[in-house]
């Protein structure tokens, strides 16, 4: 039991410690109706005043998804862009060539980190495709998103369930009453008849208080609840565990429900049945999409093309080593290339674009006496999602979509691609006989598996492509038919960042992604800091989808653009940013619910 304080009056409620002006602050608006996104390029409390200048020079620290955005945005701005980067544009996005499978002037093989994924609520990513020119595309890269029309539920010893993706038009969803509400979510939530339809139930009932939870609550309490704790999982049965409260969150936001803040599952939660049910804005007509070919070849390659033509330039192969501070800003990145040569880069401003895990690095005490906020980003957590890719002899489009192998030890995630590629794929790519790339992501590296009772961290690269295999054939050949056949499997390739750490009897990962844990919002920073030539641009940045994707990615970007653009005194007009739709017949349970937050009283359907 906590104490909610505001102003003079104290009641009792079950949630954290939270102070109004705290609340306001994280939230960092006066309104409870505003969106917030608009929160995410405000200033930092007690930052410097913006810095006033004409200059044009922009250092970009990194050349993944953010940092390939920034520079798109400021280029068309009249800035003058240069991106420092490592190792590979495109970062965690992009697609790589396995080296030396291809023969007879076929391409190799083309693995990848994980496959692309673009839910119809994306919004920020759509718009700078239709930017990027593409041969014969009149909308340039973003033709190149192809609908899928259906996913696929597999369950061991169940019947698979598949699902339609294509918006045909809006399904009734009444927000106006929560009984109706609830009935529409039930019919999209009853997964097979392993599902107790009373548990079901329950789970929808924790739906319908999240959505019709008001901005105070889901700062104030949901932001510092599990998303398990939510869910009460505790003494339900073994399905809704594995299933609704596990398989769903590591699949679909590829997040432990024991560690993942309510408000964050609840949020993209939310933007996937509004997208499901039809009733959101989305660029196209369907509310799963991806790429018709390798993500370099059909995204990645013609964005560096495009931004090279207007005058970007890339330095590769070097890594930001440091920042050297004078009067209180950025006065130069120092940068090491692969032979250990040493180079200031000076500029008039610096965007960091790098992970968070390799952003803290740069956090020096002298960074950290001029914002000292910053210091709260080592806070942050980071998890794994890999992906592994398996190429078959034979064509096996086991789903026109993507496919989720519920209550699979490493929560399995699928897509049969070559269905979705333009190209020939056999005449296309590797030495002519494979016809299939299956792409799977692998969410879960903790829990032990069906063959080696190791969990995927501990498993070797075979033991990995052994065990992911197996989990994927007991789900998809369990009612007799084999699905997926030994002899069709050709090779495999899994990400270059998972390496075997031998003194430590387990695996390294180049590449983490960010988890949204309870109350980790608090230790997310702004876009603008208080070093008045830096602006942070990356997924961990407060944004209003919130979540570590692709479109997290570019939606900081933008916002770390609009406020060096207001600090530049530029004229250039701002980025355009977008919010996730919020059903406005919600707003008047929302607000009666805001007025019971504020006296410290729980939500109305949490009574009793």
């Amino acid at each position: 039991m906590a104490r909610y304080e505001d102003g003079q009056r104290s009641s009792t409620f079950t949630g954290p410690v939270l102070t109004r002006r705290k609340l306001l602050g994280a939230v960092g608006m006066a309104g409870a109706g505003a969106a917030i996104g608009l929160a995410v390029g405000s200033p930092v409390a007690g930052a410097a005043p913006a810095r006033r200048s004409n200059g044009k020079r922009v250092a970009i620290l990194g050349g993944g998804m953010a940092g390939l955005a920034a520079a798109h945005e400021l280029i068309e701005r009249g800035f003058e862009v240069t991106v420092f980067e490592p190792s590979a544009l495109g970062g965690k996005a992009r697609s790589m060539g396995v080296q030396g499978t291809g023969t007879g002037g076929r391409r190799d093989l083309p693995g990848e980190h994980g496959f692309r994924f673009f839910p119809g609520f994306y919004q920020h990513i759509p718009e700078t495709m239709a930017r990027i020119p593409f041969a014969g595309n009149a909308n340039g890269v973003l033709d190149n998103l192809v609908g899928a029309s259906a996913a696929r539920l597999s369950m061991v010893g169940q019947p698979d369930l598949t699902a339609p993706m294509s918006i045909a038009g809006p399904l009734p969803m009444d927000f106006t009453n929560p009984d109706t509400l609830r009935s529409s979510l039930t019919a999209m939530f009853t997964l097979g008849s392993s599902l107790p339809p009373a548990e079901v139930g329950w789970f929808v009932d924790r739906l319908v208080v999240f959505l019709t939870s008001s901005i105070e609550r889901r700062f104030g309490q949901w932001e510092y609840a599990s998303w398990e704790e939510t869910l009460r999982a505790e003494g339900k049965s073994a399905a809704y565990q594995s299933v609704l409260v596990s398989a769903l969150t590591r699949q679909l936001v590829a997040a432990k429900p024991s560690m993942s803040s309510t408000r964050t599952i609840g949020t993209v939660g939310q933007a996937f049945v509004l997208n499901a049910a039809g009733i959101v804005p989305s660029y196209g007509a369907h509310a799963d999409r991806l790429l018709s070919a390798p993500t370099n070849e059909a995204w990645i390659d013609p964005w560096v093309a495009h931004l090279s033509a207007l005058g970007v330039r890339f330095e590769m192969g070097r890594t930001v080593a440091g920042l050297r501070m004078r009067s209180g800003q950025v006065a130069a990145a120092m940068t090491v290339d692969s032979g250990g040569a040493r180079q200031e880069v000076e500029a008039d401003w610096f965007v960091s674009a790098m992970p968070v895990e390799r952003a803290v690095d740069l956090w020096t005490p002298e960074v950290l006496s001029v914002d000292p906020s910053l210091v709260q980003m080592r806070e942050l957590v980071v998890d794994w999602m890999v992906g592994i890719q398996y190429f078959l002899r034979t064509p096996t489009p086991i789903a026109h979509g993507h496919l989720a192998y519920l209550g699979s030890p490493w929560a399995l995630t699928s897509i049969s691609q070559a269905q979705f590629w333009r190209s020939d794929f056999a005449a296309t790519y590797g030495d002519g006989q494979a016809r299939e790339c299956l792409s799977v992501d692998i969410s879960d590296w903790d829990t032990p598996g069906i063959l080696y009772g190791n969990p995927a961290r501990r498993c070797t690269r075979e033991e990995i492509a052994s065990e992911t295999w197996a989990q994927m054939q007991r789900s998809l050949n369990d009612d007799g038919a084999e699905t997926l056949r030994d002899e069709d499997l050709l090779s495999w390739f899994l990400d270059p960042g998972i390496a075997w750490n031998e003194s430590r009897g387990e695996n390294d990962n180049e590449t983490p992604l960010l988890v949204n844990t309870v109350g980790s919002w608090d230790s997310r920073p702004h876009t603008r800091t208080a070093v008045p030539n830096l602006f942070l641009a990356g997924d961990y940045v407060r944004t209003n989808i919130d979540l570590a994707t692709m479109e997290g990615a570019n939606e900081s970007a933008r916002a770390a653009v609009n406020a060096l653009l207001e600090s530049a005194d530029s004229t250039a007009a701002p980025c355009p940013m977008f919010t996730l739709h919020e059903p406005p017949e919600l707003g008047p349970m929302r607000a009666l619910d805001a007025a019971r937050f504020k006296s410290g009283l729980p939500h109305l359907l949490d009574v009793g």
